[in-house]
């Protein structure tokens, strides 16, 4: 069963609406993976997602914050939705497709500003989330599993546009990348992003404070896919739709794509 699936930290579902519907429209992937949905779940404009045929949806939200849904024209059942952290947040969300594979939708904390937990609080949860995924991973390993989602971290150094300079800056910093890289081995995950895409610098956000975010192109990846390597060889067409970005109300994130032949 092969399909193609897309995930986008939409800063707001209801907000932007339209150029979901327009990435539903243009682009067709047959899963679409939501983060920061800042809604409830029976606010989610679902009308208008169905009448492009996306049927499906399994979400988790709450009012004016986070949340996640998947979004889907393939049958799919809810399989989980944790709280890593035990911090009260709806961060994640886990559907089975009717071939077995498993998709895990996350939204990381942000971590805020301060890189340190011990004056900041956010940077400490953040730690603390991708602790609990890293134990999770290793009591049950993970099998015919996707895990997409904004992680919130950009842990490779042509991740970011300047390495040295973001070392300091949450999301780059060597105690996320290592919490981050933890989660990923207990899991034996792999990058279907970088396994398509080895080389070069790769950006999936750009800061709302750029005055020209394209010509300064100040960007980070932290949104990410990953696979088991059961399934990982099936993964191709990674590709992150950079002109999403500079779309009317935009995110400040693009969505990252990925097929998988199952």
């Amino acid at each position: 069963m092969p399909f193609t699936l897309a995930t986008w930290n939409i800063n707001s579902v209801r907000l932007r609406e339209p150029i979901v519907c327009r990435l539903l429209e243009e682009e067709g992937p047959d899963i679409l993976c939501l983060q920061e949905c800042k809604s409830p779940v029976e606010k989610i404009p679902v009308e208008r997602f169905r009448a492009l045929g996306y049927t499906q949806m399994v979400a988790r939200g709450q009012k004016g914050y986070n949340g996640v849904a998947i979004l889907s024209k393939l049958p799919l059942r809810e399989v989980g939705a944790y709280d890593y952290a035990a911090l009260g947040h709806a961060r994640h969300i886990a559907a089975e497709l009717e071939n077995g594979v498993v998709i895990h939708n996350f939204y990381v904390p942000a971590g805020g500003d301060v890189p340190d937990r011990e004056v900041n609080e956010k940077f400490g949860q953040k730690l603390d989330y991708l602790t609990e995924m890293r134990d999770a991973f290793h009591a049950v390993a993970p099998e015919r599993s996707i895990l997409v989602g904004d992680l919130n971290i950009a842990p490779r150094e042509d991740d970011v546009w300047n390495h040295k300079q973001l070392l300091k800056i949450v999301s780059h910093t060597p105690v996320e990348v290592e919490h981050l890289g933890a989660a990923q081995d207990a899991g034996r995950w792999v990058d279907i992003t970088r396994q398509d895409i080895p080389e070069g610098q790769l950006y999936s956000w750009w800061s709302y404070r750029a005055k020209d975010w394209d010509a300064a192109d100040k960007g980070r990846r932290l949104d990410h896919v990953w696979a088991t390597p059961d399934i990982s060889n099936a993964g191709h067409g990674s590709r992150i739709l950079r002109t999403a970005r500079g779309w009317e109300q935009p995110s400040d994130h693009a969505p990252v794509f990925a097929s998988f032949d199952l």
